[in-house]
């Protein structure tokens, strides 16, 4: 498409001292930090230069702002009122989906290929800068897709679609389709993350079952199934729904659209099932067990998430910072809000490294893999959500009343910033998740110890802290002081992971300020650190 530039000379004034648009950014080759934790995991460099460059283009931008500002719509009848439950979307958000999906973002970890989660993980975190309402039908499928090993024939039927490098959003029985979309629904009102209370019932039917009750959040409604939890006479079970039947609609009564805080542009919904069709996946009344595989997968994915908002957002601000005047100098040349801008850039490379370090566990085949996955991904998920929201906040400030305004994207990044610490797991199941995991699960905690000993030796801060926080948590953890002990330790987690991976400008400035505690509680409060060190990999030819 030709592009003419802007008139700068108006009738009144002429417009001085405004940054330009960004342009296209190409998020692969322009982020130093992810490029050097890929290759520090991974020798061959993974499908993700393509991707970039495709999402970073100006003209994608334009279509998330679309995507958001032209939210879906539920359309619950046809013109003769018969049901038809129906989210119909802006077309810039199907462009979003084709895209991903052809780039293998919830295919290529079950492709059998090295590094399929990290490469995975990566797109999470790619994706997030630009339009993330449409990572929620995509991180769910890929969830979803282990949870299937649980029924051989399901997995026969689904688990090709769901792995298949296309988009199809026909409404059609997944026997028809080129791929698919699976999503989730599982709390019910009087329950929420407590969903051994549901009380959505199940009753056998031939060799599948009918599903009464309701769902109080199911996301993506127009997915091709969904897995949920219904009572049985043996107890809660799994169940896979389908959206689409033979020649008929399932009965998946959508009753409205929640009107969110952020994440406009994907639709979540509640839902009613009215002797709905249903198949069994894994044993009666071991529905948990059987759906919390994909729960552990999603987790994954709002560990990444939050890296890829405060990436944004950190890059607004720098771009912001490096072109914009005041008091005769550039922002970026400024001690305070060069300051301020490496503390917020240390919390995304902390955030990223720590999640990409998780998701090099989630590839890996050993016991001692499994069980770091398994503690470590909460463990980002907290921290990493914890501090997003007040990352975005700090980076919308830098670019002052402008950070306010629609026409940038940090509106759009604020209010997706709580989302990932909610959704999965908000802050306390989280933390009570954690210690269960590490009192029911010794190697758990054996590895994450080792994880942390094995990065002792190269900064003498971090030795330090190693000590104190030993000597803090050697006893039994109590409940009231979880979160306490959850920071703590995925903060030593984060410093651990950037010594081994991260240059030692890096990890010292984030040992520096994030263990020693010598420092205030805002952003940017902080002792001298090397900002240029930390600055230049924002953009090394502009630092």
């Amino acid at each position: 498409m030709t592009y003419s530039e802007p008139r700068s000379t108006l009738s009144t004034h002429e417009v001085q001292n405004q940054p330009s648009p960004r342009g296209d950014v190409d998020l692969w080759t322009s982020d130093l930090p992810l490029r050097e934790a890929i290759a520090h995991y991974d020798a061959r460099t993974p499908p993700l230069a393509a991707y970039g460059a495709a999402l970073g283009t100006d003209e994608m931008r334009r279509a998330a702002r679309d995507a958001n500002r032209h939210p879906p719509e539920l359309v619950q009848f046809d013109a003769g009122g018969r049901r038809i439950d129906e989210v119909h979307f802006h077309p810039a958000y199907h462009r979003f989906l084709t895209l991903s999906q052809s780039a293998g973002y919830a295919a290529c970890a079950w492709e059998g290929k090295p590094g399929g989660h990290l490469t995975h993980a990566a797109m999470v975190y790619v994706a997030s800068q630009v339009e993330p309402g449409h990572c929620c039908p995509l991180t769910m499928t890929y969830a979803a897709t282990p949870a299937l090993a649980a029924s051989e024939s399901l997995a026969a039927e689904w688990r090709p679609k769901l792995t298949a490098r296309a988009y199809d959003p026909s409404q059609q029985p997944v026997s028809a389709k080129a791929s698919a979309t699976l999503g989730m629904a599982m709390t019910e009102k009087q329950g929420g993350s407590d969903v051994r209370s549901n009380t959505t019932q199940a009753r056998q039917d031939g060799d599948h079952w009918r599903l009464t009750g309701h769902k109080w959040f199911c996301s993506a409604p127009m997915s091709d199934g969904f897995l949920t939890l219904a009572q049985t006479p043996d107890g809660l079970t799994c169940f896979l729904v389908p959206r689409w039947l033979e020649g008929e609609r399932n009965a998946i009564n959508i009753q409205r659209l929640k009107d969110k805080l952020g994440n406009k542009s994907n639709a979540s919904s509640e839902i009613e099932f009215t002797d709905t069709l249903a198949y069994q996946l894994g044993e009666t009344g071991k529905g948990v067990r059987t759906i919390i595989e994909m729960v552990h997968h999603t987790r994954l994915d709002t560990a990444m998430a939050p890296a890829g908002l405060m990436r944004g957002a950190l890059a607004e601000a720098h771009h912001w910072a490096i072109h914009r005047s005041a008091f005769q100098r550039r922002l970026i040349d400024q001690p305070l809000m060069r300051t301020v801008l490496a503390d917020l850039a240390l919390d995304v490379e902390g955030t990223l490294a720590l999640g990409l370090r998780t998701a090099h566990a989630f590839d890996g085949t050993t016991p001692e893999d499994r069980a770091f996955a398994r503690i470590a991904v909460a463990l980002a998920k907290f921290l990493g959500n914890k501090r997003c929201p007040q990352v975005t906040y700090e980076a919308m400030e830098a670019l002052g009343g402008m950070g306010y305004v629609e026409d940038t994207p940090m509106p759009l990044y604020y209010r997706e910033a709580p989302l990932n610490g909610i959704w999965e797991g908000s802050g306390n199941v989280i933390c009570l998740d954690i210690l269960r995991s590490l009192e029911r699960d010794p190697l758990a905690r054996d590895v994450m110890i080792a994880e942390l000993r094995g990065a002792t030796g190269q900064n003498s801060q971090y030795d330090k802290a190693l000590k104190t926080y030993t000597s803090r948590w050697a006893s039994h953890h109590e409940e009231s002081t979880a979160r306490w002990f959850a920071e703590d330790t995925a903060q030593m987690l984060t410093a651990a992971t950037l010594i081994r991976t991260a240059p030692a400008a890096i990890s010292d400035a984030y040992v520096a300020t994030r263990l020693d505690r010598d420092r205030g509680q805002i952003t940017g409060a902080l002792p001298g650190i090397d900002h240029k060190a930390v600055l230049d990999r924002l953009s090394p030819s502009l630092g």
